[in-house]
């Protein structure tokens, strides 16, 4: 379960969308948000689920890789499907003793579960379409406006980033510590949800000083290399708005209409 996660992975490619310039990216993930909380009706998720379609096989990467980060939050998807079902009134369409599952419920749970499912995978094409380092240029060019007003706009990206790149590298070392804790006889899969929890308690200890000493790593590594923030730092790579990315933003503002236009149809 721990390695279905794909939240901070990336995948290198030379696609379409590995070429975009990283802040449209991030503004075009933003909108794509926007647009999932648009749409009000399923003749709008039509075209949402086509514009998805397309933007994964123009970023070319692999389905299987892409949904496989939707299982650690299936029980999520669940629950909240069980509860629109049970909880929204409506006429009763099935009965489980003080449980009433109604259309409109059955309706809202299909309709929340399609935009969970639409915002993990729509979301995730960023981070495996971006490098770290491209995601740090584009969030530090988004906020260099905020530089007026105090805002440290390289050192806020560089932390988001730095974050959002070892969430793979902590799940990596929970799984080995779980799986070295499961050698020594521990048990994670029996028992009921709070001795389940109880048993993950001794993994804590070790995640933590893994994850301070890789940090201690990680600074002592920077200073090596005289990083001293973003004052007077120079790019290999400098960001460019060029014809591709105005092509993603047109198709992006194409969507945004249609959604907003699709909440006046009738289904």
């Amino acid at each position: 379960m721990i390695k279905d996660i794909t939240i901070g992975q990336y995948l290198p490619g030379d696609s379409f969308v590995h070429k975009l310039d990283p802040r449209v990216k991030i503004l075009l993930s933003f909108a794509y948000i926007i647009i999932l909380f648009i749409v009000n009706k399923f003749s709008g998720y039509i075209f949402i689920a086509a514009f998805t379609l397309l933007t994964i096989l123009v970023s070319k990467i692999p389905f299987k890789y892409l949904f496989k980060g939707l299982k650690p939050i299936l029980w999520i998807i669940i629950f909240t499907a069980v509860l629109n079902a049970i909880l929204t009134p409506g006429t009763t369409i099935y009965k489980i003793g003080p449980i009433n599952i109604t259309d409109k419920g059955v309706y809202l749970a299909i309709f929340m579960v399609l935009r969970l499912i639409f915002l993990i995978v729509g979301t995730s094409i960023l981070t495996l379409t971006t490098s770290p380092i491209a995601l740090t240029d584009g969030i530090e060019r988004l906020l260099n406006p905020f530089k007026r007003i105090g805002v440290p706009a390289h050192e806020l990206a560089m932390m988001m980033t730095i974050a959002l790149r070892f969430i793979p590298t902590l799940l990596d070392e929970t799984d080995k510590i779980m799986k070295a804790q499961m050698a020594r006889g521990a048990d994670f899969e029996t028992g009921n949800i709070i001795n389940r929890a109880k048993s993950l308690i001794p993994i804590l200890v070790p995640l933590f000083i893994s994850s301070f000493r890789r940090a201690d790593e990680l600074a002592l590594a920077m200073e090596a290399r005289c990083y001293r923030g973003g004052e007077g730092r120079t790019r290999l790579r400098q960001l460019k708005i060029e014809a591709r990315d105005y092509t993603a933003i047109i198709a992006t503002i194409l969507l945004m209409i249609i959604s907003i236009v699709s909440r006046r149809w009738p289904i």
